[in-house]
Order: C-alpha cells, then structure tokens, then sequence
C-alpha cells in the first residue's frame, strides 16, 4: 500500500497593504495540495548572450534586464455584500455601519510584470495580480509610476495585458524566447518583486517540463527551482540568452514560502495569448465539439491499435465535429499535422488552432486511418453561452445561484452543460459551479468552473436548492464549513469548505 502523500499546495495570496508580512493561510485539499499564485515583473532589451555552461556571475545579466521588470500595485474595492475580493485574506467581516450594510473598503495587491514593448508601453503579468482591480499602477525600478488600463485578460491561463502612457518616452523591454527549446537542466533566473521588496533576481535550472498542476485546462508548466515567492506572480523567466521562457505564476509549498519548487507558464503558450489579447481583445481559442476520453490498453487492443495513443471520441456535439462528420467511437490519432498523444495534448492542440479555418483531422476507424476536415468554432463563445443564465433557463436548469458562504455560483446540471463541458453522462447527476470567487475558501481548495458538485455533506444534492439547504443546517448546528464531494473531469473528490464568516 502506498503510503506517498503530497505537499500542501498554496493558490498565491497576493500581499494585502495590512497583512504584507503575514504568512499565506494554510489550505489543505484533499490531496494536500495547494497552488501558490506569486506576484512579480520583467524586462526586454538587446541579448548580452550568456548561453554555455554556469556564469560565473549573473550581475551583467541583471544590471541588462532589471530596468524592464516593473512592479505592479492594484486597488480593489470591497462592494457591500456580495463575494470577498481576489486574495482578501478570511475569515474576515468588517463592522456593519449606520445603515446595517457592510462599509465598502479598499484592498491593495502588490505583484510583478514585465515590459514587452518599451515605446507602447505594452505590460504582461497574470491575470490574478489585476483580476477585478479599479486602480493599477505600474511602477519601475527608479520608482516612476504610471496609471495602466487593461488591454485584456486570460483567466484560463492566467495572463493579462496592461498599456501604460509612456509620455514619449521609450522604456526598457524584453523579447520573448521560445521555451519549446528549454531543456531540463538548464540554467535560467527569475526576476520580480517579491513580498514588495522591490528588483529582486534568483537564479536556478529548469527542474521539469510539461507540469500538469490541475490548475486549469491549459497546464503546461515550466517547474525551476529558482527561489519564486509572494509577489513575484507575473514576472519573468529567464533563460541564458535574456530572452523570456516564462511568466512565473505559481509555486509547491507547505509553509506559503519558496521552497524549490516554482512554476512558469511557457513562454510559446502566453505569448499567442498576449498577441491575440493585443490583436483582437481578448483570446481566441479553437472549439472542435467533441467529448473525448482516454485510450487505454484494452480500447487500443479492442480497436485493433498497436498502441494506446490518441483521444477517444465518446460523443459528438452539435458542432464542427458533427458537419465534418466525426462518429462517437473515433480515435483522434493526429490533429492539424501533429500526433496527439493523449486527451490533453489534443485540448492544447485545439485551443492553438485558428479559429474558422479548416483542418486536417486524422481518426482512427474501423481498423484504418480516416482523415476528416472540421472548421473550427470559438470556444470562448461556446463556454459562455453555456453558463448563462438564458443558456440554464432555456434547458430546463434553474438561474445562477450563489452562496456567499461558499464563495460560489451554482446552476443546475443541464443536458446541454453535460455536452459542453465532457461530463460522463453516468455521472451526470449534482449541481455545475458556474463561477469561484476569488479570494474564497473554495477557490484556494482549486475548486473552479466547470466542476460538480455531487454531495454535501454526504448527502447527493441535484438542485441549487439542495446545497442552500445543506449549508442552512450546518449554519444550525454550529458548523464552520461543509464537506463537498467534488467531480473534476474524471476524477472525484471530497474538498472541505470552509464559511466566509
């Protein structure tokens, strides 16, 4: 019997203006993992080649680059009611004023980013350093500060874009470098603004590649052990040559410091989301319309596969697939020119694909290889039409329900969101979570949209109704939180959550 267990696995609390000092809350799933989001900044300016074995300093390196690595500073206010801001530390509750209602307050965030082009004043950082912030300011290494707006923001990867008026000025910058080319081993450095210290760099090697965190649907990180910690989320990932490889995002610890293990989002994924964000406002992600699930060794033997390889087609949508002709039984072996290798390289395949434009498709079926040729649609328009309320309403399923002592928005588990989302209709009871708020006990158990609830406190719930009951009778008898038993994609799992109190 095996007895591994995993470490604690932190979602990064950003510094609140109060609390900068105070140590991360300790969130235990029920793996005992928990993803730290950092907050950090970087820059881009000519090559000074440092490619080749170890430096014997990285100083020439850091004096280049760190002119290009900013601080960010967002303001956020606290509405009356209604959920908790992104990294709001709980249990909290502010004093009721005259009027019985919740004062509104301000919560500060501090992270990093990094400038890409030093005449625009283009910015990139992670979306949870900006996510729902009315003021931000970015702030460079001589302390100049500018007011920034928001160019576009990608939950699903966590990137977001900022502009700055440069005044005419042209500041420091970084370019991009292509992390498909990093190796295991080799050196890089992390620079940011940790715990709003100011220009801090640290140095280390790619430890691995590839990382599957389950934090999202498009997880592909580059994990280093260069030191990473609170506030360095959105800054730079170096390798050799100064070029970017990585936005550091998230971190492995079980005190909520740095402990060796830290994770960047490649530079290749989050630059096609920067330059759709700058091109078109937001991302553009490819949408096939298939439900699909793992080959394993006795579906590749019964199909008469030499190898367990591929996506298999559980069921067809109403979309692409279905006009191209696709069949619920289908192995998808290649996509676009590309061998997929499994379900989740087909779902990064997909997303990278251009949207409207045909490609080439290669399934295995009845014993041979069928290529078939699908328009791509947009995925983002699938998924929102998905969740909203009409989208409920029109399928049978009640409005969006939320409850703030969750910290979620909840919706009935329809027919049409079983499509959408691949859920094994064998498991299609439960309730959806249409939305986490940010900051919540059950965002930092990596609760996230898309994931069914099936049981509270071990009684099956098939209705908003159900939950809002089962959290009442906790509320009666004292409780601080409920038991959830959680589906996330083919995986269940029971996440305590605890009440914002």
């Amino acid at each position: 019997m095996s007895h591994l267990r995993h470490p604690d696995i932190y979602r990064p609390k950003v510094p609140h203006a109060r609390a900068a000092g105070k140590r991360a809350g300790h969130i235990r799933m029920p793996q005992t993992l928990a993803v730290v989001m950092l907050l950090l900044a970087s820059p881009t300016l000519t090559r000074p080649g440092f490619a080749g074995g170890a430096p014997e300093s990285f100083a020439d390196m850091a004096k280049h680059l760190l002119p290009a690595v900013v601080s960010i500073s967002s303001e956020q206010k606290l509405a009356r009611g209604g959920f908790f801001p992104k990294d709001f530390p709980f249990p909290w509750r502010f004093a009721p004023g005259r009027d019985g209602e919740e004062p509104r307050r301000r919560a500060h965030s501090l992270g990093s980013g990094f400038i890409i082009d030093g005449e625009k004043g283009i910015v990139v950082t992670n979306n949870h350093v900006v996510e729902d912030a009315d003021k931000i300011k970015v702030i460079l290494q001589d302390d100049t500060d500018y007011t920034a707006e928001v160019v576009g923001t990608d939950p699903e990867t966590d990137t977001a874009v900022l502009r700055i008026d440069t005044e005419g000025d042209r500041l420091p910058e970084v370019s991009w470098g292509d992390s498909d080319t990093a190796r295991i081993g080799d050196w890089v450095v992390a620079m940011g603004t940790p715990l709003g210290l100011g220009g801090t760099v640290t140095a280390g090697i790619i430890s691995a590649r590839d990382r599957n965190i389950q934090s999202g649907n498009y997880d592909d990180y580059i994990q280093t052990d260069a030191s990473i910690n609170r506030g360095n989320s959105g800054g730079p990932l170096f390798n050799m040559d100064g070029a970017v490889i990585g936005i550091n995002t998230a971190i492995f610890s079980q005190t909520g410091g740095s402990i060796g293990i830290g994770f960047s989002i490649p530079s290749n994924l989050a630059k096609e989301v920067v330059d759709q964000i700058l091109t078109y406002g937001s991302t553009r992600r490819g949408w096939l319309g298939v439900t699909v699930q793992p080959v394993t060794g006795d579906i590749a033997d019964s199909l008469g596969m030499k190898e367990a390889a591929g996506a298999f087609v559980a069921k067809v949508h109403d979309g692409p697939a279905a006009a191209a002709g696709f069949k619920a039984g289908d192995v998808i072996v290649e996509f676009n020119g590309h061998a997929v290798a499994d379900n989740h390289e087909l779902l990064h395949l997909v997303a990278r694909a251009p949207v409207g434009e045909t490609i080439a498709v290669v399934v295995w079926r009845d014993g041979k290889r069928v290529t078939l040729n699908p328009i791509l649609g947009q995925r983002e328009k699938v998924d929102v039409a998905a969740l909203s309320d009409s989208a409920g309403a029109r399928h049978g399923g009640g409005r969006i329900s939320k409850i703030d002592l969750l910290g979620l928005r909840i919706v009935a588990l329809t027919d049409a969101l079983v499509e959408e989302f691949g859920i094994d209709p064998n498991e299609a009871g439960g309730v959806m979570i249409a939305d986490v708020a940010s900051g919540s006990d059950a965002a930092e158990k990596g609760l996230r949209r898309g994931d069914v609830i099936l049981e509270v406190n071990q009684n099956a719930v098939t209705a908003p109704k159900d939950i809002e009951a089962e959290v009442n009778q906790a509320l009666e008898a004292g409780r601080s939180s409920v038991l959830l038993k959680v589906l996330q994609g083919d995986r269940k799992r029971f996440v305590a959550v605890r009440f914002a109190r």
